[in-house]
């Protein structure tokens, strides 16, 4: 197989002179079998295109390589580069179709190449360097006796690799006179999937001294650094881009978007050190690496690439985005599986490739346009950087759809600075160039906004700090303790002991929020604020309650339970209710009703009740966030575990303290009211 990037032949012009001819084909008697054409070559100093015309035939006879065969049936295939010719995908000049599209259309297998050349002036060892455009493995013959090959064949089992500079010496007895030249060439089934023009050798071979070829063969492969060049700047980008990715989303794990580019760049890399290994080395087989690059990893870095742009746009539809995208990956994959060894020509019959071709090529251009509508409707939600992000889509689709741009005529390499890079090459480093931009961008703004919430946060706490005593007020008769635990910054809970005008009475109000952090503490501050407004007119906690409760449902999500206690010098206690737990009386729970929270329904009843505080006896009200604490296993506290500690007369501190060890998860409120002994 033909590797991308490489030129091939007239490089010796550099440094030697070549002056040797190709003279029209006639037949030399006792030397070749009648018909057959022989090419004469004058070698002097350099060496010589062997364009033919060859003969050539498909199938295969071993016996073909011998140099009395008769190969005057044969067909002819002239390996002379017409002007102006070039790689249809790569834009390398010189370059030839393969037998496919040049009366074999669909033919894969073993297939033959015949030359007979008669060589005068050579006076030192010759060598053939065979091109680097062959598809896929061969063997080479000189005189029936095998000189070389790249690939492994074992019998009719072909292992290939992507074509290397290869050169064959010949031997050396062999100089002037008759040459016979035999390639036996083999191509995968599959292989015209890939290429469209596959098939054979894509440039002729060269005959020349040994000297010479080495030489050649030296510039292919200084030819190939510069190729490789601009491969290992892609990886060493997307190394960059997987490490600040990974570095964004170590700082920040609620932005998924991070987290999916490192999933590309990781994806990007593998596929790119397969192309190279099977490129450069015969460590991986051509198979091996057809199955990686294009059957696995090119279809999930396309559906990688698709769940990033949709999580980069925050869309609300993530989850249909992930089933769509992730089944018309797998349709790819498994189609184009069939598509490739070991299935194709085997288990999968060849003309199936007659419409699974074009199934596979509506679901690949579906994902493309799925990408498309993703960022069009992340650009309508979000137009800040939509031009950036508009130039990064576009080329994340260039690199993904070489072979469909190739298809339709586009240019998919370029020279740069002495360097071949092709067009998915840059356009995958211009894109992350783009992306890594945006994602910097994003982040800035993202640790600026936490600034500001942090601000707002230590506000918040400090508006919170007010309306939550740290000292309680002396009451007359009364002793008062309480310990508040939030389970974050801002917590949802929230009391206030108010004193009344006549000495020993008391308001209480114990409540909690729904949510927590800053809409929390903002939501306890109305509710504290309205209620303090309300006693200045009312003492009836009922009535304090029905007044809050107006107020929260002219808001939206606006709900919390409360309940508050008022407490005369008397020992009498009035108690109204709103989906708070009951109170505790000397360790028993207080019978009441249970009602809605504030801020459910208007004009609703709350729970009442009344009682006495006498003497030594004590009032507990906590929270919900004592009951509802949980172990790792998600064993609630549960109440139980509170009459246990009330049994044993545990202060607010112990109980709170107790909750907080087994396993916080909301607030944590604990208040208790001691009406003091009567004096003696």
């Amino acid at each position: 197989m033909r590797r991308p990037g490489l030129l091939l032949l007239l490089l010796c012009s550099l440094s030697l002179r070549s002056y040797s001819e190709a003279v029209a084909a006639k037949t030399e008697q006792g030397h070749a079998a009648p018909g057959q054409a022989v090419v004469e070559v004058k070698l002097g100093e350099s060496s010589t295109e062997l364009a033919g015309p060859w003969k050539f035939r498909t199938g295969d006879d071993l016996a073909w390589a011998q140099t009395d065969f008769d190969d005057s049936s044969w067909g002819t295939m002239d390996l002379t580069p017409p002007p102006g010719s070039a790689d249809a995908s790569l834009g390398i000049s010189g370059y030839l179709p393969g037998w496919t599209e040049r009366g074999y259309p669909g033919y894969s297998g073993f297939a033959w190449y015949r030359l007979k050349v008669s060589v005068s002036g050579a006076d030192r060892r010759l060598a053939v360097k065979m091109p680097e455009g062959a598809d896929d493995a061969y063997q080479v013959f000189v005189n029936g006796q095998q000189i070389g090959e790249f690939g492994k064949f074992n019998g009719q089992r072909v292992t290939a690799y992507s074509t290397l500079p290869q050169a064959f010496r010949l031997p050396k007895a062999q100089r002037d006179g008759p040459i016979t030249i035999a390639i036996r060439i083999w191509m995968d089934s599959a292989t015209r999937f890939n290429s469209p023009d596959a098939g054979g050798l894509h440039e002729p071979p060269v005959l020349g001294y040994a000297s010479v070829i080495g030489a050649l063969i030296r510039l292919d492969y200084d030819d190939i650094a510069h190729y490789v060049g601009s491969g290992f700047l892609e990886m060493l980008i997307l190394i960059m881009a997987l490490l600040m990715a990974l570095a964004l989303f170590w700082l920040d794990k609620q932005e998924r978007a991070y987290l999916w580019l490192a999933l590309v760049c990781l994806v990007t890399l593998l596929g790119n050190a397969v192309v190279l290994t099977v490129n450069f080395t015969t460590w991986i087989g051509q198979t091996s690496g057809v199955i990686l690059n294009d059957v696995i990893l090119t279809p999930l870095r396309i559906g990688l690439w698709i769940i990033f742009w949709g999580c980069w746009f925050r869309l609300w539809s993530i989850g249909k985005l992930h089933r769509l995208v992730w089944v018309m990956t797998a349709i790819l994959i498994l189609g184009t599986m069939t598509l490739r060894p070991p299935l194709y020509g085997q288990l999968i019959p060849v003309h199936y490739a007659s419409f699974i071709v074009p199934l596979l090529l509506v679901v690949k251009l579906g994902l493309g346009v799925l990408l498309f509508a993703v960022a069009y409707r992340g650009f309508t939600r979000e137009r800040t950087e939509g031009w950036m992000a508009a130039v990064a889509v576009l080329l994340v689709f260039v690199a993904n759809y070489q072979r469909e741009l190739r298809q339709i005529h586009v240019k998919t390499t370029f020279s740069i600075v002495g360097f071949n890079i092709s067009l998915g090459t840059l356009s995958t480093i211009l894109s992350v160039l783009i992306i890594t931009v945006m994602l910097l961008r994003r982040f800035i703004q993202a640790q600026r906004q936490k600034e500001r919430w942090k601000l707002e946060i230590q506000q918040a706490r400090h508006v919170q700090q007010v309306l939550i005593p740290r000292t309680l007020p002396k009451v007359k008769g009364l002793t008062i303790e309480s310990e508040y635990r939030p389970a974050r910054e801002v917590g949802g809970d929230f009391f206030q002991i108010l004193p009344g005008e006549i000495p020993g009475t008391v308001m209480i109000v114990l409540g909690d929020v729904t949510g927590k952090g800053l809409q929390a503490g903002m939501l306890v501050a109305l509710i504290v604020g309205a209620i303090r407004a309300a006693i200045q007119h009312t003492s009836d906690p009922a009535a304090i309650l029905s007044e809050v409760n107006g107020q929260l449902c002219e808001r939206d999500h606006a709900s919390a339970t409360c309940l508050i206690l008022r407490i005369d010098p008397s020992g009498d206690v009035v108690l109204a209710n709103a989906g708070q737990l009951p109170p505790y009386l000397n360790g028993k729970e207080i019978s009441i009703e249970g009602t809605l929270p504030l801020g459910m329904i208007s004009d609703t009843d709350f729970s009442m009740a009344s009682f006495h505080l006498g003497h030594g006896d004590s009032l507990i009200v906590m929270s919900d966030g004592i009951a509802e604490a949980q172990d790792e296993t998600g064993v609630l506290f549960g109440f139980e575990r509170i009459d246990t500690l009330l049994e044993r007369q545990a202060t607010p501190y112990e109980i709170a303290e107790a909750a907080q060890a087994f396993g916080q998860e909301d607030d944590i409120l604990v208040l208790q009211v001691r009406r003091d002994l009567e004096p003696v």
